[in-house]
């Protein structure tokens, strides 16, 4: 079985304003780009993911380009010391996220879908404390046109890497 997860990643130029805090903050900066989860990490075989594939396909013929907007710093405290950048919930957003819990795909949603991309995590308190305060009083405001979404699995070495690529309206079935 092989560990998968789907995600959007905004484009390289955000990817790397959002490294420059990662690399010093997140443990996990290494293993996978800045991006924005849509499915939670889950296992799957060749024939299941097979299946999904075709899903994928068909949801991202549904999806319209649309415009991701990131705009303030937040956290999950007290829950966890993550902190990130809050993507603001477009409809969009929101059906995609809908469309890959349900149906074919395995339901494993562990917290209620936040919109957003971690750029700071497992912090001891007095870190947290710290990273987040500097990191509120930054200006943080990107907007990116998001037209595809990833597929991706994870490596024997904890990194995870795009398997397949989708393309809003663009997919042949």
């Amino acid at each position: 079985m092989t560990k998968y997860g789907i995600a959007i990643f905004p484009s390289k130029p955000i990817q790397d304003d959002i490294n420059s805090y990662r690399k010093r903050y997140d443990p996990h900066y290494a293993l996978v780009p800045p991006h924005l989860t849509l499915k939670e990490a889950f296992e799957a075989d060749d024939e299941t993911i097979d299946e999904l594939v075709t899903e994928l396909k068909y949801i991202a013929n549904d999806a319209e380009p649309f415009k991701l907007q990131i705009n303030k710093v937040s956290t999950f405290a007290p829950v966890t010391n993550t902190i990130y950048l809050k993507v603001e919930p477009t409809q969009q957003l929101l059906d995609l996220f809908e469309k890959m819990q349900t149906g074919k795909f395995p339901e494993n949603m562990e917290y209620n879908f936040v919109p957003h991309i971690t750029i700071a995590q497992k912090l001891s308190q007095d870190e947290y404390s710290d990273v987040f305060g500097s990191m509120q009083m930054k200006d943080i405001q990107f907007e990116d046109t998001i037209d595809r979404f990833q597929l991706l699995y994870q490596l024997e070495n904890g990194t995870w890497t795009v398997y397949e690529s989708f393309v809003f309206g663009k997919e042949k079935v």
